[in-house]
């Protein structure tokens, strides 16, 4: 791994494999840039490809805040560092509302894609709000209390797939609880309206992939504020539509990419 800087001076890990045009990718919570390891040897066919591991997670320094504009700051420290010009975007749930903030702050890229994490997180609060105690509690209720979150997401993901991500996860409480402290300390109206604030800026194509519905009203939201967006929904994909149906998934950054 090689790692860089950024604007606080908090280290920051990535790797980088392929050749082609940048293609930047950003994992979700707990989890780290190996959670992508499965398809990058597809990507890599395709793109020169940088995967980050987020402040907090992987091997990259633990240090706070951990808010999605902070992370964004970090991810564009990576992409300034390599010289990248105008990278498509990839990030999986926590990694899309980073890379959506990424889009909505002006950095540099050619398009952002968004897997399976709706901006709109009024529902994710409500969805969480009954494990807030445990969350916020000792550290095995802690850990169980994200257990039980990543098993609803899990869909159709194999098994052997789930114990892979879980030897790599790492479910440390400072740091899911400072990045979730957003949805913990705001009502389901008012982190609508951040979310809708954060990408607001977008001016490059934004493409939403989701494997879990993200509801019928999600597509008009998301229009109308990033105009020109696609929404795709893979029903019974899951949350990893990444990884349940890899193939699929480079064909359609593919297609979105050569669209640019």
């Amino acid at each position: 791994m090689a790692s860089v800087h950024s604007e606080d001076g908090t280290r920051i890990e990535y790797t980088e494999t392929g050749d082609g045009p940048p293609l930047v990718l950003v994992h979700g919570i707990t989890e780290s840039s190996r959670a992508w390891d499965p398809v990058l040897p597809k990507l890599a066919e395709h793109w020169r490809v940088v995967a980050v591991d987020l402040r907090g997670h992987g091997a990259s320094e633990r240090r706070a805040p951990y808010d999605a504009l902070t992370l964004a700051s970090d991810v564009n420290a990576v992409v300034s560092d390599l010289g990248l010009d105008a990278p498509l975007m990839v990030g999986h749930s926590l990694g899309g509302v980073v890379v959506s903030a990424y889009g909505g702050a002006g950095y540099p890229a050619r398009g952002i894609v968004n897997v399976d994490q709706p901006i709109a997180l009024g529902a994710f609060k409500e969805a969480l709000e009954p494990l807030t105690p445990m969350l916020r509690g000792s550290r095995e209720e802690f850990e169980v209390a994200v257990g039980i979150v990543f098993t609803v997401l899990d869909g159709p993901l194999p098994a052997e797939e789930r114990a892979r991500l879980n030897e790599l996860s790492s479910p440390e409480p400072d740091v899911v609880l400072g990045v979730w402290g957003t949805v913990f300390d705001n009502s389901a109206e008012a982190l609508d309206l951040l979310a809708a604030d954060l990408v607001a800026g977008t001016s490059v194509p934004y493409l939403s992939l989701h494997g879990m519905d993200p509801g019928d009203d999600y597509p008009d939201w998301l229009t109308a504020i990033v105009p020109g967006s696609t929404v795709d929904v893979w029903l019974e994909a899951g949350h990893y539509p990444h990884l349940t149906e890899p193939d699929r998934f480079v064909h359609r950054l593919a297609a979105f990419d050569a669209a640019l």
